[in-house]
């Protein structure tokens, strides 16, 4: 590369990244009579800066982005292609296994919230230039990964039984539920690990090696589902079991490889354990931010459970359309959260680091390309939902109470983008207490209700207008706290108060 005299060519904290490269910076040529001591003083600060400081926005986002993106729309092919395998065993098979969502939804919030606090605290600490800090939260964090994992052994052994026979008492049902669940609960070490070491990537910027990790899960997981569901390569048939045993296996690899490269590439952070005692105080701090999205997604979780209730009622069909519904939806949603993972520490760096303008860019351009992708998720539910019905053996009855569900529900892509983005900068702020207000009221105070009486009426179409209705409310309260936020933080970052 050609230089002139007024350009400097330098290598930042994330050289060592592949996803960073070069930093071009224009600077004046140094000369030291010229800039002094403290010129020079600065001039290695700038060298020091992480690229979520400096890099153009745009290419920013993007590069952090759609390594995640990438991984999680593995994860979401994987997570339809278990279902499909699944759906070769039976529809009841099927139906166990989507009676199980609540319980594994609950356990990736556990995770993800821990994460998103572990996320928005590092970074900050990171833009803050806090180093010792970023080191006791990333510590902490994976502490409290380990409790979490506990909490689900205890869970997975003594409430899976329980858990399922409020729901059937389908004796075929209960067996293949019991089963999976028990398994994906008890050896959830993996997807414990897998996340939190994730999320120590993303808050220094290599979402590239996240990428690696959660395709290489994915992929291990595609290979594994028809070998040990169906018994081939001389391995014994294990059918639903065989579906929960590639699962936790994938995850178990991941977690594995999220250390060992923590370990290798992320130098920005020491995890030591030598003389480790748990930070009550820091871990209130991660709390602070984690817990709202753990309710959030916990929230999820009774969401589910409440509308498995309400479509049992009509049939058992229904609620295997429901849990089909939610395999192919995150092959849409899926994307939107990596771009929020990628947008997150953006916005927390520059927040702690007061560049104003760079964290409003971000804003805007992470609605914009959530928009587009919900966008096209929309087109896709609404011009092709037979063909996606198809891919899971769907009998003539499932095609017809399948074919109006997607095509209602996936009316509330158009405005589910907008809200997904505001929930995440608000949790990038520290003020993830607006978005579990927005997840509470839509999906207890709004959509529950709303799909119950939708319910009186008789007929299980009417039962999926409930999302629509309850994404319009979201959209009200997200709008509203959006301009809240922006009047009382990010108006005033960089005016002293």
């Amino acid at each position: 590369m050609t230089q002139n005299k007024n350009t400097r060519l330098y290598r930042g904290a994330e050289a060592e990244s592949p996803a960073c490269g070069w930093v071009i910076l224009q600077l004046p040529a140094f000369r030291p009579a010229e800039y002094g001591m403290t010129g020079r003083m600065k001039i290695m600060e700038l060298q020091q800066e992480n690229k979520m400081g400096v890099m153009p926005v745009n290419k920013l986002l993007l590069s952090m982005s759609l390594p995640i993106m990438i991984s999680m729309l593995v994860q979401a092919l994987y997570n339809i292609v278990d279902s499909i395998f699944v759906a070769m065993i039976s529809e009841n098979a099927l139906t166990a296994v989507s009676l199980a969502f609540p319980i594994q939804s609950l356990m990736i919030a556990t995770a993800t919230g821990t994460g998103v606090g572990v996320n928005a605290i590092l970074s900050k600490s990171l833009g803050e230039k806090n180093y010792d800090k970023a080191n006791k939260t990333a510590v902490n964090g994976v502490f409290l990964a380990f409790v979490s994992y506990l909490v689900f052994v205890v869970i997975g052994i003594a409430g899976t039984g329980p858990f399922y026979r409020s729901q059937t008492m389908d004796a075929e049902i209960l067996g293949y539920g019991v089963q999976y669940l028990t398994i994906v609960c008890v050896a959830s070490a993996g997807i414990f690990t897998q996340i939190i070491f994730e999320r120590l990537l993303q808050s220094t910027g290599k979402t590239v090696y996240t990428m690696i990790t959660q395709g290489t899960g994915a992929v291990i997981n595609l290979i594994l589902d028809p070998i040990l569901i169906f018994g081939l390569c001389g391995m014994p048939e294990m059918g639903v079991a065989g579906a929960a045993a590639a699962t936790v296996i994938g995850q178990i690899i991941a977690g594995i490889m999220g250390y060992i490269i923590n370990e290798k590439v992320n130098h920005e952070i020491k995890l030591e354990w030598k003389g480790f005692r748990p930070d009550g105080a820091m871990i209130g701090g991660i709390y602070k931010v984690g817990i709202p999205s753990i309710i959030m997604q916990a929230i999820g979780s009774l969401m589910t459970y409440g509308m498995n209730l309400i479509l049992i009622s009509f049939t058992s069909t229904a609620t295997a359309v429901f849990g089909v519904y939610f395999k192919l939806q995150s092959f849409i949603f899926m994307p939107v959260f990596g771009l929020n993972n990628g947008m997150v520490p953006i916005i927390a760096y520059n927040y702690g680091a007061e560049k104003k303008d760079r964290l409003i860019q971000t804003i805007k351009l992470s609605i914009a390309y959530a928009m587009a992708l919900m966008i096209i998720g929309f087109l896709v539910f609404q011009l092709c939902p037979q063909v996606l019905l198809q891919w899971f053996n769907a009998s003539e009855t499932m095609m017809g109470i399948g074919i109006p569900a997607l095509r209602t529900i996936s009316v509330s892509f158009l405005l589910a983008g907008f809200c997904i983005i505001c929930g995440s900068v608000f949790q990038a702020l520290g003020n993830g207490i607006y978005s579990m207000v927005v997840s509470i009221a839509r999906q207890i105070i709004v959509l529950l209700p709303a799909a119950y009486f939708l319910a009186k009426l008789g007929n299980v179409n009417y039962v999926w207008w409930a999302f629509p209705i309850a994404e319009l409310m979201s959209l009200a309260l997200s709008s509203y706290f959006l301009f809240r936020i922006y009047q009382k933080i990010i108006k005033q970052i960089g005016t002293g108060r």
